[in-house]
């Protein structure tokens, strides 16, 4: 009998109405389309609106998966997102039931940035140790309702969304597989990434020296997975990082040897968006016909805490509905 996996049969994403341009950053702050390009690679991103919380489209995402997957019932919903609705409860319960699933356990992950790599391998591992037989897994946030307006250094590089995978048991062999998982953590850095604790305190982040720590730990980690399970970096069809800034992936990518035309990029269009990156840049390639049922993938990320992870898996055979 093969061996249990966990298998990605369902994409979706959700964004929100609103689209930011460089352009219109330039009107309100003193910055401009040809700085905020060089620096992130960014030409827009989406700001949500009071109708728009993170459980509104971590609901949208969430169903948009199900249906990619042709099911609607699911065993385990985790909602990765550093931007609940709420301090408490947690956002999940609230998703579950919006999307008709009261009842399945539901709780929320805070990885901020890395927080779909962990969910999504927590649920992984829920799947291989027969604990339950699917699972729907949601990156969710709404971070520029924390951003200063007038720092430029972190109000033109985020973007709000969600993205999400609905995964169920199956055999490695299968196109979509999860293959192998890493994750880790260092609370020294915890000032990195950070809102401080004070009312009405921003979020903050020491730009330089995220830049050098992500890169190490994205690209050490994408050798720890890559060694898993026997692949070269010549071998993958596909690295998809967390979407924070054009340099990064294109360093990430130098560091490990894979191809730099290899790197997925979608946060040209939609900024960084958090938790919600990976998921919204496997939408994105799915319905852009990018990948093919079998492909080597590798996802990677870096964030608050701090916090880092890579996946290895092969790209799953699916029908994914554009969220743009």
């Amino acid at each position: 009998m093969s061996a249990k996996s966990a298998v990605v049969r369902g994409l979706g994403g959700a964004l929100p109405e609103r689209v930011v341009t460089n352009e219109h950053l330039s009107s309100v702050m003193d910055t401009s389309d040809e700085w905020i390009r060089r620096r992130t690679g960014i030409a827009e991103r989406r700001h949500s609106d009071e109708s728009e919380s993170t459980s509104v489209l971590a609901t949208t995402a969430g169903r948009r998966a199900l249906a990619s997957a042709g099911v609607d019932t699911v065993g385990l919903l985790i909602v990765a997102t550093s931007t609940p609705d709420k301090v408490c409860p947690a956002t999940a319960p609230k998703v579950a039931a919006n999307l008709g699933l009261q009842g399945i356990a539901a709780f929320d992950i805070s990885a901020v940035c890395s927080g779909f790599v962990y969910a999504l391998a927590t649920a992984s591992w829920a799947i291989t140790s027969g604990s339950v037989g699917s699972a729907l897994v949601i990156g969710a946030d709404t971070f520029t309702r924390l951003l200063d307006p007038t720092d430029r250094t972190t109000s033109v590089i985020f973007g709000d969304g969600a993205g999400a995978a609905y995964l169920s048991a199956g055999t490695p062999e299968e196109p979509g597989a999860i293959l192998a998982t890493t994750l880790h953590s260092d609370g020294d850095g915890e000032t990195l990434i950070h809102v401080p604790r004070s009312a009405g305190a921003f979020f903050e982040m020491q730009g330089k020296e995220v830049f050098t720590q992500a890169v190490t730990a994205m690209s050490d980690s994408v050798q720890t997975v890559l060694a898993s399970v026997g692949w070269t970096a010549g071998d993958v069809d596909s690295l998809i990082a967390h979407q924070a800034n054009l340099r990064i992936l294109n360093t990430v990518a130098s560091v490990t040897g894979i191809p730099g035309s290899k790197a997925e990029v979608h946060l040209d269009r939609v900024g960084n968006t958090s938790a919600a990156s990976i998921p919204l840049a496997m939408t994105d390639a799915g319905t852009k016909g990018h990948r093919s049922p079998g492909d080597k993938v590798v996802l990677t990320a870096f964030g608050g805490g701090t916090t880092w992870g890579a996946i290895a898996m092969t790209w799953p055979s699916i029908s994914v509905v554009d969220p743009h």
